[in-house]
């Protein structure tokens, strides 16, 4: 299964590694493969005063934990993301963030779920009749199933 994750997905799994957001990716089989923009590690770069602000982790834990989330994602560069697709994720997208673009575009291309905890982003892209999302509910039951 290909799930592609949101920035606010490893936000959470930063600030709690031990919660069921960061055990899910930590600790998941090899039948999940996670997927993610390049630009996740930009916007993780971008918030990393907020990381360390919320968090009780030092700087050199908060860049291990960072490393390791890393290891679990097949990052895609931008770059690679076909045009047509691109436009149809920022229609999808307009109403709601420009930074979900990418996310979006990359669930569309890979045909694959989208893991977000962003409520109005699902619920805009719902709306719009994009309805490839897959909860923490989810994959949490799939992990104790396996």
């Amino acid at each position: 299964m290909r799930i592609v994750v949101d920035t606010n997905i490893i936000f959470s799994a930063i600030l709690n590694s031990q919660s069921w957001i960061g055990q899910i990716i930590l600790c998941s089989d090899k039948k999940i493969k996670f997927y993610s923009p390049a630009y996740l590690k930009t916007e993780i770069r971008n918030n990393i005063q907020k990381i360390k602000k919320y968090s009780n982790l030092s700087d050199y834990e908060i860049d291990e934990l960072i490393s390791i989330l890393y290891t679990r994602i097949i990052f895609i560069s931008e770059e690679f993301m076909p045009k047509e697709i691109l436009l149809k994720a920022d229609e999808l997208t307009k109403d709601v963030d420009n930074d979900d673009i990418m996310f979006v575009a990359l669930a569309l291309h890979l045909k694959s779920k989208l893991w977000t905890g962003d409520k109005i982003l699902m619920n805009t892209l719902r709306q719009k009749g994009f309805k490839r999302f897959i909860t923490t509910k989810e994959l949490r039951e799939r992990q104790k199933n396996r």
